[in-house]
């Protein structure tokens, strides 16, 4: 049974007043599950992202990964949050991501599901993989009681563009020795009910996060802080991500068509300085770009790093880059506010800390201790303690390749 059906032609032009578009439709009495398909032509090169809002909140978001959506009380599609449907005014929600000059044909349609259709999409996600065995963990120093755990700040999963279930992204977490890993899936929360229990079960601490995804610029809130909606300004997600509790982190804020373009209030204390796609090409190995927005933001943003892993074979896998956060028992988030954390490219390669008025280089015999004054020095031995002031401070190789920083 059809519910609501739109068809028509994106231009340009309505790419231009209004780049993520809602269409509203009113649910009647007695559906207790829907789904919501999107249908466009993709020969042009358009691009349309699909997501829903409802009478009591925002639902979910699955960009362009998905062209259809089960949603209902007991269970949704991965993406969108199980929520009670209620006979109001609902809204599909649609990305104008890519509109070519010819324009973008589309056609929504909204109809009632069965139990039996979410029951069936229920089954078809993947099974949870057995508990990997974990590398050995680094001999990094303890200071004053804390220690310091292994991190990747940046990761999807089924619930947005991502490839892997949650189950099987900490599981591929825990075999790279990763002691955190941040979920952070575009424009959805809906991954946060299931975090604890598959941490649990994998040995793995899973951040709450949500990358709030828009066509100016990305920011990584972290916190079991509710949804952070990524249609409005992003002073105002600032705010409201600060108001809860959370940390909002600039992200790739020099990736191409998506490094960032918006005015903050003032610059994000957290910034993801080391993102994967510095590495990934041997031509951008020594591209200082990332330092020198660091030092424009301000020399005292915290640095942290990202995979922004979202499948084998195309991405950096989790934990490369590695951030290394100095911890009270488990309190991730309390060390990245704190400032206690340093990168390095992976979680067996050189790592560079501050412990007090001191540095410590691991595992970096031969590389370059620099900063931003004139002047490098170069680390002989694996493990070498010097005296440093206030960074940031990094490792490098001859070719000026960052193996490491901390502040």
């Amino acid at each position: 049974m059809t519910l609501f059906e739109q068809s028509g032609t994106w231009r340009p032009v309505d790419r231009a007043a209004q780049q993520v578009q809602t269409l509203s439709f009113e649910m009647p009495e007695g559906v207790t599950a829907f789904r919501v398909g999107l249908e466009f032509d993709r020969s042009g090169g358009g691009v349309l992202d699909l997501g829903c809002d409802g009478p009591h909140g925002w639902v979910g978001w699955s960009g362009g990964e998905r062209s259809s959506v089960v949603i209902s009380e007991e269970w949704s599609t991965p993406g969108y949050l199980p929520t009670a449907v209620s006979a109001a005014e609902w809204h599909v929600v649609v990305g104008l991501h890519e509109v070519p000059a010819a324009g973008v044909d589309y056609r929504v349609v909204v109809s009632r599901a069965t139990a039996a259709d979410v029951a069936a999409e229920r089954r078809a996600q993947p099974a949870a993989p057995p508990v990997p065995e974990r590398p050995p963990g680094r001999d990094l120093p303890a200071v004053d009681g804390m220690r310091w755990l292994a991190a990747d700040f940046h990761a999807h999963t089924l619930h947005s563009d991502g490839a892997l279930s949650i189950d099987e992204l900490a599981a591929l977490a825990v075999s790279r020795g990763l002691d955190v890993l941040a979920v952070t899936d575009h424009n959805t929360t809906s991954h946060h009910a299931h975090l604890a229990q598959v941490g649990e079960r994998y040995g793995i601490t899973l951040v709450p996060g949500q990358e709030v995804t828009t066509d100016r610029g990305h920011a990584n809130a972290f916190g079991d802080i509710g949804f952070v909606d990524f249609r409005r300004p992003g002073r105002q997600w600032q705010r409201d991500v600060a108001e809860r509790g959370g940390i909002l982190s600039v992200n790739h804020p020099l990736g191409g068509d998506s490094c960032w373009r918006m005015e903050l209030d003032q610059p994000t204390a957290v910034a993801e300085i080391w993102h994967s796609s510095w590495h990934a090409l041997p031509v951008l190995r020594n591209w200082g770009g990332p330092l020198a927005w660091w030092l424009s933001w301000g020399k005292d943003t915290v640095p942290i790093g990202g995979s922004d892993f979202h499948r084998e074979g195309s991405d950096a896998l989790p934990g490369s880059p590695t951030t290394w956060v100095l911890c009270e028992g488990q309190d991730v988030l309390g060390g990245v506010a704190a400032g206690r954390t340093a990168v390095g490219v992976d979680p067996q390669g050189p790592v560079l800390l501050r412990v007090g008025d001191e540095l410590m280089a691991l595992g970096a015999d031969g590389a370059l201790l620099s900063t931003f004054e004139e002047g490098r020095r170069r680390i002989v031995g694996d493990r070498v303690v010097l005296p440093a002031a206030a960074g940031p401070w990094w490792l490098e190789d001859d070719h000026r390749c960052v193996l490491a920083l901390c502040l």
